[in-house]
């Protein structure tokens, strides 16, 4: 073959490839950094600094118009916005995708990315965004029933008919944002369904299901379950530990009688039907996709909150019936923060915030979520409805910090705390010191600290050398220890406030001195969310 020839073949396989394989690696994906999972797009990392619009906002240009400079004005890089099947699907395999033609140019126009929420077969539990063609036909598309045999406003997940219908549409969602946005890459990941999960039953008591209940559970699950029963989660393998972890049986006779079977098997089931949606719509563009729960207040059973979805003692379930979920994400309208993202962030999941109440906290918690986690991203819930300097300010602070915190993602070099009045005392272990946070209003100094409910204070810290390190947050006073050299006495050598531009850090002040109580602490006032970088020493 000459030179020419080889030329050629070299060009038509350089264009395969650059039209297959390098446009597939280099799309928003997920990749391991450390002992940590990190979000790429664009070819870098990227934190979603997020805000999820309320549920009807993103039906016109002309209602999102007067919104963008809010969004923009509170540092979003990032909004979270439902896609709804019923107006790209109109009519059975018409699609119309003129408004989010729109609605993803204006995002882009606006420098920002976008989280897609399919709210297709379900939304809420309630399949209330269907297309009408579906709610019309119950013999075609059947619906979900209670105990009494009364259909629900919530499509059966055992209806062959519904599944495709939903994963024709799902499909050519994905299809449509490929053509026309994988060179920009504004839609970066997408969430199948929206909090899926069973109301107000435990379980659906449609025919199909009724039939399915009383046969063997899937060896499918219960190969999952054998191979990975020294992983599974505490809370479902004690369920399982009770008819001697049996391997063949119907749901009952191997998990017992009860809601909480009920639940499992619900949960099988929504999380197959949830797997066929996303595998396809990976097979067309393998965006990161997630699914979100909602989770359970205290005292409730399964139906009294949405059984079956993906939650904390349900993911063993869950992860075996839909690997192709990436992350399994809480949605918080309750308290206990930390303590449901220490059940979300076991097994190696990934952690990411795609709703919370917008609340006087986000701020406080977008920090602690991002530094002590190490999470994917941050989202309060109906962003526009308001304007909230303190999230600004937290976001703002993130914006600087990206590059310190996705260069040292797993590395052990980043943590964060949360304080309010139950917890105002957190401890923090980077390199050889370990670092006191306690609510700024202990000091009685602010303010406020006579109120009989204190604000949150939080902070991310991040260690960039081995006595340097970079805190940023509001209303935490900071201590700090040798662990090793328990003898010495460890000083403040230099303690600076200041802001990151274009990548290089800026000192607006110069702390030593009174600011920092003569070399005992270093703090930062509730609502100040300000950058000081730390550097300390010993002495005897």
């Amino acid at each position: 073959m000459n030179t020419k020839k080889i030329i050629v073949v070299l060009s038509v396989l350089l264009l395969i490839f650059s039209q297959n394989g390098f446009s597939q690696a280099n799309i928003p994906h997920l990749e391991k950094v450390g002992s940590r999972m990190q979000l790429q797009v664009n070819g870098k990392p990227f934190i979603v600094l997020g805000g999820e619009l309320g549920n009807s906002s993103f039906t016109s240009v002309e209602y999102m118009k007067p919104y963008w400079e809010r969004l923009r004005s509170m540092n979003l890089n990032t909004i979270l916005a439902p896609v709804y099947w019923e107006i790209i699907e109109p009519k059975e395999g018409e699609f119309d995708f003129e408004l989010l033609d729109k609605l993803i140019e204006e995002t882009r126009n606006n420098d920002m990315k976008l989280v897609i929420l399919w709210f297709g077969s379900w939304k809420n539990s309630m399949s209330s965004h269907v297309p009408s063609w579906v709610k019309k036909d119950q013999n075609k598309y059947p619906r979900a029933k209670d105990e009494r045999g009364v259909s629900q406003e919530i499509l059966s997940p055992f209806g062959e008919n519904n599944l495709k219908a939903d994963l024709n549409a799902f499909k050519a969602l994905l299809k449509h944002i490929k053509s026309i946005d994988e060179k920009y890459q504004t839609v970066i990941m997408v969430q199948p369904e929206n909090e899926i999960g069973m109301l107000p039953s435990a379980r659906d008591y449609h025919p199909l299901a009724n039939k399915l209940f009383q046969e063997q559970v899937p060896q499918e699950l219960m190969g999952y379950l054998q191979k990975h029963k020294e992983d599974l989660n505490p809370e479902f393998l004690s369920v399982w530990r009770k008819s001697n972890y049996r391997s063949q049986g119907t749901w009952e006779e191997i998990f017992g009688s009860g809601y909480h079977t009920d639940e499992l098997f619900m949960a099988w089931y929504f999380a197959k039907f949830t797997e066929v949606i996303t595998k396809a719509g990976k097979e067309i563009y393998p965006l990161p996709m997630f699914v979100n729960a909602a989770l359970i207040r205290a005292g409730k059973i399964p139906g009294e909150y949405p059984s079956a979805g993906p939650l904390p003692h349900l993911l063993d379930i869950w992860r075996a019936g839909a690997p192709s979920i990436d992350m399994f994400c809480p949605d918080f309208y309750t308290p206990d923060f930390e303590h449901w993202n220490d059940l979300y962030t076991r097994q190696g999941n990934p952690l990411f915030i795609p709703e919370h109440r917008f609340d006087e906290t986000a701020g406080v918690k977008a920090l602690f979520a991002i530094g002590h986690y190490e999470a994917i991203g941050f989202s309060p819930f109906s962003i526009e409805s308001k304007e909230s300097p303190d999230l600004g300010k937290a976001y703002g602070m993130l914006a600087q910090l990206k590059d310190l915190i996705s260069s040292r993602h797993g590395k052990n070099a980043i943590d964060g705390v949360l304080l309010d009045r139950d917890k105002i005392l957190s401890t923090v272990v980077l390199g050889d010191y370990e670092f006191s946070f306690k609510n700024s209003f202990t000091l009685g100094w602010e303010a406020g600290a006579s109120k009989e409910v204190w604000d949150s204070g939080g902070a991310i810290i991040i260690q960039t050398d081995d006595h340097e390190f970079y805190i940023a947050g509001s209303g935490v006073v900071v201590t700090f220890k040798n662990w090793k050299k328990r003898d010495q006495i460890v000083g403040i050598l230099k303690n600076e406030e200041g802001v990151f531009k274009n990548g290089k850090w800026h000192v607006i002040r110069h702390l030593n001195g009174d600011q920092t109580h003569q070399g005992r602490h270093i703090r930062m006032s509730h609502g100040d969310y300000t950058i000081q970088r730390l550097e300390l020493y010993e002495y005897e």
